[in-house]
């Protein structure tokens, strides 16, 4: 098996690119993640610098069309978005396939659009075998190791955002993976269900009150 180049474990089975900085937002870091699976490892978010070696990937999958212009040159695996995003997408990199409902990827994976930061942006909910890993993009990233939302003023959907967090909420899962973290900070937190539910009423809490994080 090639080795993977610049990648660290997360999980068994779970493998982060090197961090990058965020252009538009210096102070925060974006990661690409290796899902090692049985039947295809899957890449979900993006960046410029991952170096998977020649390594076979089964599919990409894109959070939302953010990603689409942090594209890995050397990664050639299928490219699969929310159909909302495509187009944003499309102007990147080829699209292979779409979705605009939850489904299921094979037993493992299932992939939700929490609409809101963007009209596709969509969660990935892994289970690894030993965790149940969710991957939010920037509908939840870690501030200093706080959970925040990305409302961007003009384009977001404040109020979809707030059904997508009370959707999220009732999720089963015990690891939170985003694609942005404050740069230096973790980029991934192990949670139970009473602090997920703590934390995501909070971020619901600001978004009534009309603050955009």
């Amino acid at each position: 098996m090639p080795q993977i180049m610049d990648m660290q474990t997360v999980i068994p089975g779970l493998r982060s690119s090197a961090p990058e900085p965020l252009p538009f937002a210096p102070s925060l870091d974006i990661r690409a993640f290796l899902l090692e699976r049985v039947d295809g490892d899957i890449v979900i978010y993006s960046t410029r610098g991952l170096d998977l070696a020649g390594r076979s990937v089964s599919r990409q999958y894109r959070n939302h069309r953010h990603e689409a212009s942090f594209a890995a040159a050397s990664l050639h695996a299928p490219l699969f978005i929310h159909d909302a995003d495509r187009a944003a997408a499309a102007g990147h990199l080829p699209v292979r396939g779409t979705w605009s409902r939850r489904h299921h990827f094979g037993d493992d994976l299932e992939i939700i659009p929490t609409p809101g930061h963007t009209p596709g942006a969509t969660a990935f909910l892994w289970d690894s075998g030993s965790h149940r890993v969710l991957f939010t993009g920037d509908t939840i990233y870690l501030d200093e190791g706080e959970w925040v939302a990305a409302v961007l003023p003009g384009s977001s959907d404040r109020a979809a955002y707030i059904e997508s967090l009370e959707l999220i909420r009732e999720l089963d899962f015990d690891v939170l993976v985003p694609w942005a973290a404050t740069h230096g900070g973790p980029f991934h937190t192990v949670t139970s269900r009473a602090s997920t539910r703590r934390r995501l009423d909070a971020i619901a809490d600001r978004l009534r009150r009309g603050e955009n994080a």
